[in-house]
């Protein structure tokens, strides 16, 4: 295939594997991945998407989108194929006003918090500031905010499509109204999102960070917060941790590599309200470490960005629980003392608040009776640990499936087949796979946690 001619015809930049720079093109955020696009297609605009996406077609070339190139699966490559990278669309647009912004799809989390940090103002979405804004949001979106202000789905307005035609649409609740519905939660299966247009909430500062318990109180740690938690109001939130505590600075030399819990906190209420809300809390235990204060929020989004560079060894699963049995703890605690090293972590992220106020059927999401939304995540820098790290989160996944509700969040998901997709979509996968079969019916968008179109 002759590349040259998508980029000698469009002038959009393409590199192939001759290129200057295409190694480091080819680099995602998981370094496991090792895959060799025929070519990478840097779009900067929604004509160069077209273009790209008409040439795939027309040529019958595999085809997969890249974002921020966060995703655990490496989904945003495709061996011998062409990858539409949109990370050079970084366009954003606030109305303070109106408290919306338009973000095209190349956008980091952290470009955005500080975007709209400017104008007291935030976006529920999630907890890490290298992450991609476009597979973030197709997934649903859960974060720091979601107790506040739902997922980042729940403040999607509106969204700027290229299909599998070549053709580009929006889709909103008037225009396009089912194709919106599914990219709320659908992932990359129905186009490609060039840019979306979001409700934002006022948010400036808050009182938020980690307070960590020994392991050995563990189960008392969460059991306080479970029901703490249960009856706090939707202006706190904490997702609950097991680690190893890393051997550096801010964190006491004392505590360096000791394996503990804790939550990471965030309260969105009156700071003149922070110390009383958090008195019952630091009354328990008391907390090993207590790093929790005034912050600005993009601070609270970016607090792990330096442990977690681009490059290293990556592998999670997810699943999601309605409630925390005594078996399910004990697990926990069992898998939190076997954690190899301080990179790899398992988080419980609350689903509540005003997640619950959405019901299962408004979006694609299909989760939102769930309590919990746990990921386990295996990290280390060096390759050789990649096998170490694997065993740990599979082993620790396996453990828990008998108490877990089925399906995953699609954002914590490795490629693991149709019918994990299935059980993570429940009741909509079938209005999923309608939906599909409309606008990709030849299952061109398949780079994806895959939902097939019904085949004639």
């Amino acid at each position: 295939m002759n590349y040259a001619n998508l980029s000698d015809s469009s002038g959009i930049e393409v590199l192939t594997p001759e290129s200057k720079g295409y190694d480091d093109a080819r680099a995602v955020y998981n370094a496991m991945i090792d895959k060799r696009p025929a070519a990478i297609a840097n779009c900067q605009s929604e004509a160069d998407v077209i273009k790209a996406v008409k040439f795939a077609r027309k040529n019958d070339i595999e085809m997969a989108i890249r974002s921020g190139g966060h995703n655990g699966a490496g989904l945003a490559l495709v061996d011998g194929g062409l990858v539409i990278d949109l990370s050079k669309m970084k366009g954003i647009e606030i109305d303070a006003t109106a408290k919306t912004a338009e973000i095209q799809s190349g956008c980091l989390l952290k470009e955005v918090d500080e975007a709209t940090h400017e104008h007291g103002l935030a976006l529920p979405s999630g907890i890490i500031g290298s992450t991609g804004i476009g597979g973030l949001t197709l997934g649903g979106g859960m974060g720091y905010l979601s107790r506040k202000g739902g997922l980042t789905i729940d403040n999607l307005l509106e969204c700027k499509v290229v299909l599998a035609s070549g053709e580009l649409v929006t889709a909103n609740k008037d225009s396009h109204p089912d194709l919106f519905w599914a990219l709320r939660g659908g992932g990359g299966n129905f186009g490609v999102v060039t840019s979306f247009k979001f409700n934002l909430i006022p948010i400036k500062n808050v009182y938020a960070g980690p307070m960590f318990w020994p392991i050995e109180k563990a189960k008392e740690a969460i059991l306080f917060y479970d029901k703490l938690t249960k009856n706090a109001s939707n202006d706190l939130y904490g997702f609950f941790a097991f680690l190893m505590v890393p051997p550096a600075a801010p964190f006491p030399e004392n505590l360096w590599n000791q394996k503990v819990c804790g939550v990471v906190w965030n309260y969105t209420g009156p700071i003149e309200e922070a110390e009383k809300v958090f008195a019952p809390i630091r009354e328990f235990g008391p907390p090993i470490l207590d790093f929790v204060g005034e912050i600005p929020m993009p601070a609270l989004n970016s607090m792990f960005d330096a442990l977690y560079p681009p490059g290293l060894q990556w592998y999670w699963r997810g699943h999601y629980f309605n409630e925390l049995t005594d078996e399910a703890i004990n697990l926990n605690i069992e898998f939190g003392n076997e954690i190899p090293n301080f990179h790899t972590t398992s988080h419980l992220y609350p689903i509540d608040g005003a997640v619950h106020e959405v019901s299962n059927k408004a979006t694609a999401w299909a989760n939102r009776d769930a309590r919990w939304a746990q990921v386990f995540v295996g990290v280390a820098p060096e390759p050789e640990n990649a096998q170490q790290i694997t065993d740990w989160c599979k082993n620790f996944y396996n453990a828990l499936t008998p108490y877990a509700m089925g399906g995953a969040y699609v954002n914590f998901m490795m490629e693991e087949g149709e019918a994990k997709i299935k059980a993570s979509y429940k009741d909509n996968y079938e209005r999923l796979v309608s939906i599909k079969s409309k606008y990709d019916p030849d299952n061109f968008f398949h780079i994806n946690q895959n939902i097939k179109p019904i085949k004639h």
